[in-house]
């Protein structure tokens, strides 16, 4: 008897396409709320999500035949995997597939943020010539503090080779090499926070991450610095990132993540928090897209399909 998959959110056809192949019956419905998914998930052998559904214990418990659930990007905060592995679920995510897309979006921010791309585009379109006042930064000579050395910060320090910056990589779990010559790597985040210029995050978001740059982090840098966060919004206390933004000990931030990230659920304090922050010219964001490229939606089909084939054999 076929076996079904419920996939909550779009995909590239290839991953329907393969999963039919391997004799799964697919059910395709991207639209589906966190309601409706719960509510049918006990028709289902496998599962495949993005942030919107949150897989908890309570999820887990109605999820009587899940054998598999697919996480398409990287985030694994959304399930609950101590419950998960109970239960003998099997847990695949795909770190590896967007990592480019995020890397790339990242430098691209900062680029923007640099040299006043979005403010000059706009001015130049009502027909304003103000060149002084967008005079530019440049990248070259910057020490860049890299927090996370994961997929995405990895290749995000690749893409820093040839730029003649300074890259200082900090990475609390990972034993990284001294000797590579694209980076330094740094036995202690008060490393960076000395010297850095721009200090990306590129961290999942944990009890240790949650709210790691606060008031306290941001006081303890010895420089005023640049941020770019295309990591979990909830790694960065907003009120304090403001705070800091406004006496300018943020000099400018790029922000593709936020700590509430549905702006119609906002609060009445959540809504004058973020009006403040987009009122902020040294300011660039983004809704989340950073890892939401057609390639990487491509790839996030293929290294699904491809580490679901370790696991087949097994269910």
């Amino acid at each position: 008897m076929k076996k079904k998959v419920l996939i909550t959110d779009d995909v590239h056809p290839l991953l329907i396409k393969g999963l039919i192949d391997r004799n799964w019956i697919v059910d395709f419905e991207p639209e589906i709320s966190l309601q409706e998914t719960f509510d049918k998930i006990s028709n289902y052998e496998g599962l495949v999500i993005n942030s919107k559904i949150v897989v908890d214990r309570a999820f887990l418990k109605r999820a009587q035949s899940l054998l598999w659930i697919g996480r398409l990007g990287s985030g694994m905060e959304i399930i609950d995997i101590p419950a998960a592995l109970e239960r003998g679920i099997h847990l695949i995510n795909t770190p590896e597939a967007n990592c480019n897309a995020v890397a790339e979006h990242a430098l691209g921010m900062l680029f923007s943020l640099f040299r006043n791309l979005n403010r000059a585009d706009y001015e130049v379109r009502r027909l304003l010539w103000e060149r002084e006042k967008n005079r530019g930064e440049e990248l070259a000579g910057k020490v860049i503090g890299v927090l996370g050395y994961g997929h995405t910060g990895a290749r995000f320090v690749e893409l820093l080779e040839g730029l003649s910056v300074k890259v200082l990589v900090y990475d609390k779990y990972k034993q990284l090499s001294k000797q590579l010559n694209r980076y330094t790597h740094v036995v202690d985040a008060d490393e960076i926070r000395k010297s850095a210029n721009v200090i990306s995050l590129h961290l999942p978001l944990t009890t240790e991450t949650k709210n790691l740059l606060d008031r306290d982090f941001i006081a303890g840098c010895k420089n005023p610095f640049y941020l770019i966060n295309t990591s979990r919004g909830q790694v960065v206390n907003t009120i304090d990132l403001i705070h800091a933004l406004h006496i300018g000990k943020v000099k400018g931030a790029c922000l593709d993540v936020f700590e509430n990230e549905k702006p119609a659920s906002f609060t009445e304090t959540e809504r004058a928090m973020y009006e403040e922050l987009y009122r902020l010219p040294q300011v660039i964001l983004s809704p989340h897209i950073a890892g939401w490229t057609y390639q990487s939606k491509q790839k996030i089909g293929e290294i699904l399909l491809e580490k679901l084939d370790r696991v087949l054999p097994r269910l």
